[in-house]
């Protein structure tokens, strides 16, 4: 694989933060019109197994904190799984947590919902987690921060550019 995308597919803010750190990435447009609904038909569409499609859930701490208001968290789970709350919660050493709504999500990160991506976001805005899962993985899809268009690189890449903590986000039982 070679870094960038091929020349008839438009750079995103994403696919240029990971050219200008030279690390190697497959960018597709799978979708145009973005259409599609989910985490799991973007999946389809690339012709990937769920397990690989990462989706990037923004999440809320939610009620009273022991010190100052933190960061949100940009969760990064498999297209076909949850977040487990509690479980993320316990993880991180927090009382409760609470998904964004859509608008919420929009209006923290400036994209639309399916164009989430922590490789489009100012480091630091957010606190980035990947799930554990990811790491018995060498490659995983994520989104180039725009609907339709998707991102392929090596976790450890993923991990590194975004600052991404590996916990387990995601219960036991599959799907």
């Amino acid at each position: 694989m070679r870094p960038g995308p091929s020349t008839d597919v438009e750079k995103t803010n994403a696919a240029r933060l990971l050219e200008t750190r030279g690390i190697p990435y497959r960018l597709t447009v799978y979708d145009a019109a973005g259409a599609f609904h989910s985490a799991e038909e973007a999946a389809a569409l690339l012709d990937a197994p769920a397990d690989w499609v990462y989706k990037t859930l923004v999440v809320l701490r939610d009620g009273p904190t022991a010190g100052p208001p933190g960061k949100p968290f940009l969760v990064m789970v498999p297209a076909a799984r949850q977040v487990d709350l509690r479980r993320l919660a316990k993880a991180l050493g927090e009382k409760r947590l609470r998904m964004a709504t859509q608008r919420e999500a929009e209006r923290l990160t400036g994209l639309r919902v399916g164009g989430i991506s922590a490789l489009a976001l100012r480091k630091g805005a957010f606190e980035v987690l990947l799930d554990a899962g990811a790491g018995g993985l060498e490659r995983v899809h994520v989104s180039a921060g725009v609907r339709g268009m998707d991102l392929e690189l090596r976790v450890d890449d993923l991990i590194v550019v975004t600052g991404a903590r590996l916990v387990r986000a995601v219960s036991d039982a599959a799907p």
